[in-house]
C-alpha cells in the first residue's frame, strides 16, 4: 500500500467537508450526520451531505453526483468527515469504495489508519479484488 503525504489542499479539503457537514448537520429528522469533499484533477471541489431515508444516500455518493452534475469526470482525492470521529474523518463504506474504484479508479481517499493516523492512500487498496464491469462476448 503507498502513502501519499499530507498536503495544505488536503487539511483544507478536510475543512471544506467539516463546515459543509455543519451548515447542514441534522441528528434528528433527515440524519445530515456526515460531510465529503471531492477534489477534482482541475483543482476544483465540491462538497455534499449524506441523505438519509429508507435507501439513503452516503455523502461520497452525494458529493460525486455533485461533482459529475457539475461536468467533472476526473477527481484527485475525496474524505468523508464527522466532527466526533476521530481526527474528523470516516472511511468510505463498502459501497462507496465500489463506486469510487468504478467511477475513479485513480483517486485518493484521506482516512485514519488504525492507530487514528491521517493517511491518504489509493481506493484499489481499500477495496483489493473489486468487482469490475466486463463485455461478455
Amino acid at each position: 500500500m503507498k502513502f501519499y503525504e499530507i498536503t495544505k489542499q488536503d487539511k483544507e479539503l478536510i475543512e471544506i467537508a467539516l463546515k459543509t457537514l455543519s451548515e447542514n448537520f441534522d441528528d434528528g429528522v433527515y440524519h445530515h450526520t456526515v460531510g465529503a469533499a471531492i477534489r477534482c484533477k482541475n483543482g476544483n471541489v465540491y462538497s455534499g451531505v449524506n441523505c438519509d431515508g429508507i435507501h439513503g444516500s452516503c455523502a461520497e455518493y452525494v458529493t460525486m453526483g455533485i461533482a459529475i452534475s457539475k461536468g467533472e469526470r476526473e477527481f484527485d482525492t475525496i474524505v468523508a468527515v464527522n466532527e466526533k470521529a476521530p481526527n474528523g474523518l470516516f472511511s468510505p463504506c463498502g459501497n462507496c469504495r465500489q463506486m469510487l474504484t468504478e467511477y475513479c479508479p485513480d483517486i485518493k481517499v484521506i482516512l485514519n489508519d488504525d492507530n487514528n493516523n491521517i493517511i491518504k492512500v489509493d481506493i484499489k487498496d481499500l477495496l483489493p479484488f473489486a468487482w469490475k464491469r466486463i463485455e461478455i462476448e
